[in-house]
């Protein structure tokens, strides 16, 4: 995808990073389990089998098995590609049909902000810059198992509602904007 370059530098492209290596993780682990080795035609069936029902995997392993897949219409990595190229619409779409198991330690629902939040900043160019801004600065307090209340989530969207375009980009904390 985006191999852990957020923009916005920062806490929330450190947790970006941490993200994609676990992502990275989680396929090495799969494909170990199937004596699958190295990158080719194996490599790829297995994706793209993965891909036929992504519910019987974990979310980390179906977004891999996207990471290594390239879309026949427009020829970016599957599900990567601009908004409106079919494939990549549906196979986006399909990354959220696999399983989220909660880690250890968190609270529920945490997996899937981290699932949400992961796949926004992956694939930036597919969300509006308000909703790239709250996913992002959320990444490093999602990957640390915090999860925030409504009302927390609900105030930082004002804030960030507020803030011209620019700001959104540039900013790497929510501290920095939020009234104190």
């Amino acid at each position: 995808m985006n191999g852990g370059r957020l923009p916005r530098g920062g806490r929330p492209a450190a947790a970006l990073e941490e993200i994609e290596a676990g992502i990275e993780a989680a396929w090495q682990a799969f494909v170990a389990s199937f004596a699958v080795e190295g990158s080719g035609g194996e490599e790829t069936a297995l994706a793209e089998a993965v891909l036929q029902d992504p519910s019987e995997f974990e979310w980390r392993v179906a977004d891999a098995a996207m990471d290594r897949l390239i879309c026949e219409d427009c020829r970016s990595t599957l599900g990567a590609g601009p908004v409106g190229c079919a494939p990549c619409d549906r196979a986006n779409a399909y990354r959220f049909a696999a399983r989220e198991i909660d880690r250890l330690h968190v609270p529920p629902g945490n997996e899937h902000a981290l699932r949400v939040a992961s796949a926004v900043a992956r694939t930036r160019h597919r969300y509006s810059p308000r909703a790239r801004c709250g996913y992002e600065l959320a990444l490093p307090a999602l990957l640390a198992g915090d999860l925030p209340t409504t009302a927390e989530a609900q105030a930082a969207k004002a804030v960030i509602n507020r803030l011209s375009d620019a700001e959104r980009e540039s900013i790497t904390s929510l501290s920095d904007v939020m009234p104190r």
